[in-house]
């Protein structure tokens, strides 16, 4: 890694390690004045609902702080971010470190002197609704610091141009032909994933009432219908469903310029995985490997991670030709 890479990792991974170092020392500090058991959730008007020992609040801020920073660093040292993109990233990991490091050194604090029961929770402890506003304050005030760092530092240059280009590959096709490309693409996370939400809504069902249930089921269900994923090339354009036809995603013939097979790297080049939208490129995206990247009239780019994409894309191409044809 170059020396301005570290740097921007440095940069991005910082207020993170700040974060988290702020709420240890705060910890630290105030440790012999904590209850055994810390007020750590809280309904609506700020009373306490649920508690977690001193050990659970050390695990939970460090693997939040510790998580998120470090999907962050690896977007910012080895994605695909330039420019405005790259500073939008660093300030947005400002932002959200500070939110968060602030509501946990909030959550501690609040629990200072409390007055232990018998099972040696926190007794009497409220949580004002206002440090909810103070949090979203800090993430601005951050993310405007974050900004200017990441535009004082060098910014990375834009990556080669790989979007699809004009002359790319074709399907020979005769005059008057038709035809239309499919492909299913499927991921080991998101059945697991569905489980995992079903699980929580019946769980839900039974603790905090049907209305909350209902939407985690329906959720739940909604991914499961994802779990393989169809990929529709014709004359309509680029078609991602799932196993039901709605939801799904379509991007018009006419709306595509171009289109090109390539390797993807979805948490580097989009952030992660499912359906992402990032500056000047959006896609569904399954898991890592080759997809089809079509560009399209406005600039943007809208990628899907598919087998057989050198495929899709050649007809696209072919499709692309015949329509300016019979234009």
């Amino acid at each position: 890694m170059k020396l301005r890479s570290v740097g921007r990792v440095v940069l991005t991974a910082l207020p993170f390690l700040l974060a988290l170092a702020v709420d240890l020392l705060l910890f630290a500090t105030r440790r012999d004045r904590l209850p055994a058991q810390l007020a750590s959730h809280f309904v609506g008007n700020g009373r306490v609902d649920d508690y977690a020992g001193q050990p659970s609040y050390l695990v939970v801020s460090t693997l939040v702080l510790l998580g998120t920073g470090l999907l962050w660093t690896l977007m910012a040292g080895f994605g695909r971010f330039a420019g405005a993109a790259h500073r939008m990233l660093v300030a947005f990991g400002y932002a959200f470190a500070a939110f968060i490091g602030y509501l946990m050194g909030a959550v501690l604090l609040i629990n200072v002197d409390a007055v232990e029961d018998a099972q040696g929770r926190g007794q009497g402890v409220h949580f004002p609704m206002w440090h909810l506003a103070a949090a979203f304050g800090a993430g601005v005030l951050a993310y405007g610091l974050g900004y200017l760092a990441a535009a004082l530092t060098p910014v990375p240059e834009p990556a080669g141009n790989d979007a699809p280009e004009a002359g790319g590959e074709r399907v020979a096709l005769g005059a008057g032909e038709v035809a239309g490309w499919a492909r299913s693409v499927g991921s080991w996370w998101l059945p697991l994933t569905a489980l995992l939400v079903v699980g929580t809504g019946i769980a839900v069902l039974f603790t905090a009432g049907r209305p909350f249930a209902v939407l985690t089921l329906a959720l739940g269900l909604l991914i499961a219908s994802f779990a393989r994923t169809h990929v529709t090339v014709d004359r309509r354009g680029i078609t991602v469903s799932g196993l039901l036809p709605w939801p799904r995603v379509r991007v018009p013939l006419d709306r595509i310029e171009a289109a090109a097979s390539r390797d993807i790297r979805p948490l580097t080049e989009y952030g992660g995985w499912g359906y992402r939208i990032r500056p000047g490129r959006s896609g569904v995206m399954l898991r890592s490997g080759e997809g089809i990247v079509a560009r399209l009239t406005n600039g943007r780019d809208f990628a899907v991670t598919v087998d057989d994409s050198a495929t899709g894309a050649a007809l696209l191409n072919t499709l692309i030709d015949q329509r300016r044809t019979e234009h």
